[in-house]
């Protein structure tokens, strides 16, 4: 029997400092799962933003395959150029025409060629296309390049990622839900095959509210009206999942979650 494809998902990274963290692990990560391919959500990396290109390249630096980002990645314009540049930074697929960058892109690895997919849900966020159809329609087209496809499912509600793993399964690896920075406890393989977990959690300072200054998150809350976002310090924490998958079917044999210390990050100043 062929060796399994394995893939390693770094849950959102959060700020410069999560960066770095995130890059000195990395390669012992890839060692210690034996990661055929390496994906990192970045949506956060620049200031709670989408990354730039000097995070973009510190996280390929490090063993990075594939970077995906989320709905955040607008509010950074440094990412736009990145985006349009460069095809393995990822953003949601469903955005509508005409936004730079791409959904999907296909690398190759020591197990051959495998896809990445990002989508984005539009419970309780921007009204944007269908995520269930158009994933549909690539991951279809991506097949008859590799039957290993991870998505990367970029969404606030529980139910509407949870469904489209339901949506999808058997015709894709794994569907990893982003986004909310909470790892949750349902990682499990759907009946078709398809490796699912609601949310792979973040990477960045636990001493937090999702990687939030404590103090700033309170008065949003108390206050009800808007405070300046400031990225949170200390308790730094890589979370992630690990996928194995049948190389020559795409269909998952494994799904387990992490939660891993790290030391102290360089400073970014």
């Amino acid at each position: 029997m062929d060796s399994p494809f394995t893939a390693l998902f770094i849950g959102d990274v959060v700020g410069g400092r999560a960066v770095a963290c995130v890059a000195a692990m990395l390669g012992e990560l890839r060692l210690r799962y034996g990661a055929d391919l390496v994906i990192v959500n970045a949506e956060n990396a620049w200031e709670g933003k989408g990354p730039s290109k000097r995070e973009a390249d510190q996280l390929f630096a490090a063993g990075a395959d594939v970077i995906t980002t989320g709905n955040h990645v607008w509010e950074n314009w440094k990412a736009r150029p990145l985006l349009s540049s460069n095809p393995r930074v990822l953003r949601p697929l469903n955005y509508p025409p005409g936004n730079p960058g791409n959904g999907t892109v296909v690398v190759e690895t020591p197990r051959g060629m495998a896809a990445v997919m990002q989508l984005q849900g539009r419970v309780f966020m921007p009204p944007i296309d269908c995520p269930f159809r158009a994933g549909l329609r690539a991951a279809e087209q991506l097949r008859q390049q590799t039957p290993l496809i991870i998505v990367d499912m970029h969404a606030e509600a529980t139910a509407e990622k949870i469904a489209l793993a339901r949506y999808l399964d058997g015709k894709v690896t794994a569907v990893l839900g982003t986004h909310t920075h909470v790892q949750t406890n349902d990682a499990q393989i759907l009946p078709n095959g398809t490796a699912f977990v609601t949310d792979v959690g973040m990477s960045g300072a636990f001493n937090s509210v999702i990687g939030m200054a404590t103090e700033v998150a309170l008065r949003r809350f108390l206050s009800q009206t808007a405070h300046k976002y400031a990225l949170a310090e200390g308790d730094w924490r890589v979370n992630g999942a690990v996928i194995t998958a049948d190389a020559s079917s795409g269909q998952a044999i494994q799904i387990e979650t992490f939660c891993v210390r790290c030391p102290e990050p360089p400073s970014t100043a």
